[in-house]
């Protein structure tokens, strides 16, 4: 097509940047996210208001059973009115948490389940015009129950239904717009696409850094 440039010669990368603020301020804080609004500095020269929203991080955890089928839970979600299906996910509460850790315990806290095989399925930032939140998302296998009592689910967790579903049911369902969580969608077709190209062995490992939210050990 006339006009427009060639891509890159080598794989395509996002790169790190950082325009310059020359005012920054908080309006809201809360105890989970809050709201940031910088005067930040653009191209030609002039200056312009950014609201968006701040946020720890969170991970989710794609766990797949013996039997090809993958662990969701069905979730009130307010802000969209909806009962939504989606992996089990959660905040990255304490700063510099290890991101595997967190969804350890967030497998163990939303469906009593552990899992001996860990890979970072893909990494993302769910909403970046309008937030800084950063989600990694991992692959689970070799599934076993939980050992210890079942972590007591209180709030809008305490009604969530929990099942088992074939991995092209939930493709399908994607595709069809039938389910809608960003990060469900986003896990079950980079898994489809993973099966597709060199399998799930060409992952990264579970500790792979993350730069988006750095991490101990």
């Amino acid at each position: 097509m006339t006009g427009v440039p060639a891509g890159p010669a080598g794989p395509l990368s996002d790169s790190p940047e950082q325009w310059r603020v020359t005012a920054t301020s908080v309006p809201f804080s809360g105890p989970k996210t809050g709201v940031r609004t910088d005067e930040v500095v653009m191209p030609d020269g002039g200056t312009t208001g950014r609201d968006y929203q701040t946020h720890p991080g969170s991970v989710a955890v794609l766990a797949l059973d013996e039997a090809g089928r993958v662990l969701v839970l069905k979730q009130y979600r307010h802000p969209v009115r909806h009962r939504l299906w989606e992996l089990p996910a959660g905040l990255l509460d304490v700063p510099g948490e290890n991101p595997l850790h967190a969804a350890q315990r967030e497998l163990y806290e939303e469906a009593h389940v552990k899992a001996e095989d860990w890979h970072v399925l893909t990494d993302v930032y769910t909403s970046p015009g309008g937030s800084d939140e950063a989600v990694r998302i991992f692959l689970a296998r070799e599934l076993s129950a939980a050992e210890g009592e079942r972590y007591e689910a209180l709030e809008e967790e305490a009604d969530m239904e929990l099942a088992r579903v074939p991995l092209p049911t939930l493709v399908r369902g994607v595709l069809e717009g039938e389910l809608h969580n960003g990060i469900l969608a986003l896990g079950v077709l980079a898994l489809s696409a993973a099966r597709a190209g060199g399998g799930v062995a060409g992952l990264r490992p579970a500790d792979a850094p993350w730069p988006a939210r750095p991490y101990s050990a």
